[in-house]
């Protein structure tokens, strides 16, 4: 072995190629990289939480000595390998055809001459503050990290080329468990890199700190650790070094905990810090995207540089603007981080003791729109240093425009330039095996090349509704022996009292229609909007003719104590005899889970607060999966809905009572349509209806709602644009 033997000591000569599969996240939407490593052991893929580096680490010798013999199991190896090499070029892909690889010379910001674009030292930088890629890499915290996933894999199959820039939290969000009443417990436990692809990036001398930023006077010196997917790669920024006192070593430890100090001291090491690390890798980004206002300190950090090199301030501002992508994800105030200005002051001011940045200029950046005094507004100063600024929805980006009218004053909302571009989700990693399977038999074994070809996705409406029916049956059995197994362990490991086995869906009946709610635990998104009439529901559930059950999962922020409740009251009726084991709750909601559930269950359910929800990627996971959805008309619903897909709420803005309004309309549609519908068809399956509606989701998924369809997207509309975009556009302005 070369650089593989630390993490996965012994493989047999001729699967030596195994080990860079491994350590390369692609294995993870590639079916037959995944059917490789599940023949090695397919006991072991599952205990090892379907971690490639674990399974080659415990994997019997003698099994793989004699898969080293398997010419059927060699066959696929070698094909498995094929594929990989093919991620070593962008030859072929779709951005090398549409905008071919320029060379040329770039200053700090990556400017060029107008048509040209990225290579891989100049590619587009994608910082974040979370990248949710796989379980065993639990740097996220939900939708956010799990798009940025997303991004980043369609970047790699589209030969985008694009570096993602984010923190590693070495001790994750936090690991959820519930104690006895249903309260949320936070603990954690510290992951180990050496059962990841991570790979720590060095100085030519051998060091770990490849940059410094300084905070609160204190020099931090800042490490960083490369993640591969596919033809992307992800640079995890890390403060945990012995050349940092023992304070800042901890400050990249935790997502989104620690309070305001510790975030401010995270946001300034991802965005000053990120670059820093960037320039000291020979990489010189052509574009620069900030995933939501996490990131907005890269921005001020790229105006230094230019005020460093001699530019005055208007055409740094001006410079940085022009080649600037800003995304914000949420209308949720708590969404957007602000600080006080004394937070600024104490841990940030040797920034304009030592830079050409003074600190009106720099509070200046952040200033709300509505003029909030002592308070610096991230998204603020994210969106007066970009020129291309989204939405991720329809509605979103109306909603948006409307929040920030005062960065524009005297626009009209329809006159504020921020558009949408409609989040997807990446097709391979949540589509079912089995789901992709009836593809194969119904499209042919080349369709995943098409999948940006409408009339493609029209033609599954054709598909045999016994075989989708067959297929979808299948995914269900599997999600409960999920859940099932998932209880064993902890009863074995944790749980005292047989309640919770009950709570956790062991119960669950696979013939009954199964609704999944798997979210965020936010007040917004009215986990508990079910449960606002118990007897109505009690009636739906435990109909023996007709039963229902639900599964919920989902974490509350660690500190959102209304979330908490939310979940506490949620979790209560799983405990409850009247509803008879069929309300479940699936703890510690991961990767992992989400992509058993999106796949198994029978509908969706999606409640937001009109206009609350941004887009709401899960509905989209399920609809790859042929699983139809009940929401209200908000994130991607508002523009995905067809009326043929699933059901929708009324609007019921206006009401005296919005809330009672959509509990009523929700057991109306469910009392009236949705569960006689699941019940109409013979006794081996659902009615021609229910799998068209089945069909329908399938269909809108995958022709509108794929992270390939996004990134294409955002490579035209932004990224292609802001590499060759002069400095002047039309932006807001740099002060408030």
């Amino acid at each position: 072995m070369t650089s593989n033997s630390s993490k996965i000591p012994y493989l047999p000569e001729p699967l030596q190629g195994l080990g860079a599969i491994a350590l390369n996240f692609s294995w993870r939407w590639n079916r037959l990289a995944r059917e490789v490593f599940w023949e090695i052991d397919p006991t072991l893929y599952q205990l090892s939480g379907r971690n490639p580096i674990e399974l080659l680490r415990r994997a019997d010798p003698a099994r793989l000595a004699a898969l080293a013999r398997d010419p059927q199991f060699l066959e696929k190896y070698r094909r498995v390998m094929e594929v990989a090499a093919l991620e070593e070029t962008t030859s072929g892909t779709w951005f090398a055809q549409n905008f071919g690889v320029a060379q040329g010379e770039e200053g700090k910001g990556g400017e060029r001459a107008s048509g040209e674009t990225g290579t891989e030292a100049n590619p587009i930088a994608y910082f974040c503050a979370e990248f949710g890629i796989h379980k065993s890499v639990p740097i996220y915290s939900g939708g956010l990290g799990v798009l940025a996933g997303d991004h980043c894999k369609a970047a790699s199959d589209l030969g985008v080329p694009l570096v993602g820039v984010g923190l590693l939290y070495l001790k994750g969000y936090f690991d959820q468990t519930l104690s006895l009443d249903g309260w949320q417990a936070d603990s954690q436990e510290q992951f180990d890199p050496l059962l990841t692809p991570l790979e720590p990036l060095l100085t030519p001398d051998g060091d770990r700190s490849l940059a410094t930023v300084t905070l609160f006077g204190r020099e931090i010196h800042v490490g960083a650790w490369r993640m591969v997917v596919g033809r992307t790669s992800i640079i995890l920024l890390d403060s945990n070094l012995p050349e940092n006192q023992p304070e800042d070593q901890d400050l990249t430890q935790k997502l989104y905990q620690g309070g305001d100090e510790n975030r401010l001291c995270q946001e300034w090491i991802l965005g000053v810090g990120g670059v820093r690390v960037l320039r000291a890798i020979g990489i010189n980004p052509s574009a620069w995207h900030a995933n939501e206002g996490h990131a907005a300190f890269m921005m001020v950090e790229r105006v230094r540089e230019y005020l460093e090199e001699g530019v005055d301030l208007e055409e740094a501002v001006a410079t940085v603007r022009a080649n600037g992508v800003f995304t914000t994800h949420t209308p949720v105030p708590a969404g957007h981080d602000t600080f006080t200005t004394e937070q600024i002051d104490q841990a940030l001011h040797h920034y304009w003791e030592t830079t050409g940045i003074d600190r009106e200029t720099f509070l200046a950046f952040g200033t709300p729109p509505e003029k909030t005094p002592n308070t610096f507004h991230m998204t603020a100063c994210a969106m007066r240093l970009s020129r291309y600024v989204n939405g991720v929805a329809e509605k979103h980006g109306q909603v948006t425009r409307e929040n920030w009218t005062g960065l524009w004053p005297g626009r009209e909302p329809n006159e504020v330039p921020i558009f949408h571009i409609t989040n997807g989700v990446h097709l391979s990693s949540w589509m079912a095996w089995r789901m992709m399977d009836l593809l194969d038999d119904h499209l042919g074994s080349g369709w995943a090349a098409r999948i940006e070809d409408e009339d493609l996705w029209k033609s599954v409406l054709e598909i045999d509704d016994h075989a989708l029916c067959v297929a979808h049956r299948r995914l269900k059995r599997n999600l409960l022996s999920f859940i099932r197994e998932q209880a064993r362990k902890r009863w074995r490991d944790e749980w005292e009292e047989a309640n919770h086995l009950v709570g956790a869906g062991t119960l669950l009946d696979p013939s009954a229609l199964t609704l999944g709610f798997a979210r965020r635990f936010a007040t917004y998104k009215r986990a508990d909007l079910i449960f606002r009439d118990e007897e109505r529901l009690l009636k739906l559930l435990t109909n023996p003719w007709r039963p229902v059950q639900i599964i919920f999962a989902g974490k509350a922020h660690p500190a959102d104590d209304a979330g908490k409740r939310m979940l506490q009251r949620v979790y209560s009726y799983t405990r409850d005899p009247r509803f008879e084991g069929r309300i479940a709750f699936l703890q510690d909601y991961d990767l992992n889970s989400a992509d058993r559930l999106v796949q198994g269950v029978d509908l969706w359910l999606n409640l937001p607060v009109v206009p609350m929800e941004a887009s709401g990627t899960s509905g989209m996971k399920a609809a790859l999966n042929a699983v139809p959805q009940v929401s209200t008309l908000d994130g991607w619903w508002a523009e995905g809905y067809t009326g043929l897909n699933g059901w929708a709420l009324p609007v019921s803005t206006g009401y005296p009572d919005p809330d009672a309004a959509d509990a009523e309309n929700l057991y109306s549609l469910l009392e009236r349509e949705v569960v006689p519908l699941f019940y109409s068809g013979e006794k081996e399956g659902q009615s021609e209806e229910w799998v068209l509606r089945m069909k329908h989701a399938l269909y809108i998924g995958g022709a509108r709602f794929t992270a390939s369809r996004m990134l294409r997207e955002y490579t035209e509309r932004c990224y292609i644009p802001s590499i060759g975009r002069s400095v002047e556009g039309d932006d807001p302005p740099v002060t408030g």
